[in-house]
């Protein structure tokens, strides 16, 4: 069953215009008839099955009955990334969101080879969260995590969260193997959590002293060194392991 995120508040009963996207993929696309039923996500994340109810000349959701479905991991992550190159950005976003993401920042890095000019950031920021809300849709998610883009990491790191870390290599070298799980250990329903992840070069001796100066954490992700891409990944499957299906 298709899935689709409508920016209204829905009410069983009630007829519902399609959104021009929610349209062309779902009739164009998946070749959706008249009584065919999918879900909908209303903007206060409650899921819903509607059906097409379609004429010669209109296309419209008639909402069926609410479904009591959470797909949202029990507390909000945050993961902070290091501008990387090529298309990491986009896999990290794709993958994340499928993962159970509720943020992804990226960031300009010391050590960042490549480079976001600022007068494109506005256009990669809407790409990305185009994927983000393509991923959450396929993933069959509650809501659509947000993507941004800060200059500096000062900006980022300032925010409250329940708990604070820095994924860390050489921590990972000196056999450090348990505060990642002992910072999820310590989280409960609603809390949230913020991981900041480096880009291909690292994170510089100075973003670590900075980040630790925010009460940040420094965790291996077990014994391996895993790409840039890879770790923001690893972390959200640990969380799941830990907090879901423990």
């Amino acid at each position: 069953m298709q899935h689709y995120f409508l920016n209204q508040s829905i009410k069983v009963g009630q007829l519902i215009s399609i959104p021009t996207e929610v349209k062309k993929h779902w009739i164009k696309v998946m070749r959706a008839s008249d009584g065919t039923k999918a879900e909908f996500v209303d903007d206060h994340e409650r899921v819903f099955i509607g059906e097409l109810v379609q004429s010669s000349t209109t296309a419209s959701i008639k909402v069926l009955c609410e479904k009591a479905f959470n797909a949202e991991l029990p507390f909000s992550v945050t993961i902070v990334c290091g501008v990387s190159k090529n298309d990491k950005a986009d896999w990290i976003v794709r993958k994340a969101t499928e993962m159970g993401v509720d943020r992804v920042i990226f960031f300009a890095s010391e050590w960042s080879i490549a480079k976001w000019p600022l007068n494109r950031v506005q256009k990669k920021l809407s790409r990305l969260n185009t994927i983000a809300l393509s991923a959450a849709e396929q993933s069959h998610r509650n809501r659509v995590p947000l993507v941004d883009y800060q200059p500096k990491l000062e900006s980022i790191i300032a925010a409250d969260y329940s708990q604070k870390i820095v994924a860390y290599e050489e921590s990972a070298k000196a056999g450090e193997e348990s505060m990642l799980h002992h910072c999820i250990n310590q989280m409960h329903l609603g809390d949230s959590l913020v991981a900041v992840f480096g880009p291909e070069g690292g994170i510089a001796p100075s973003e670590i002293a900075l980040l630790e100066s925010y009460g940040f954490k420094k965790a291996g992700l077990g014994p391996r060194i895993l790409r840039t891409e890879t770790a923001p990944l690893y972390l959200l499957a640990a969380i799941s392991a830990f907090s879901e299906l423990s």
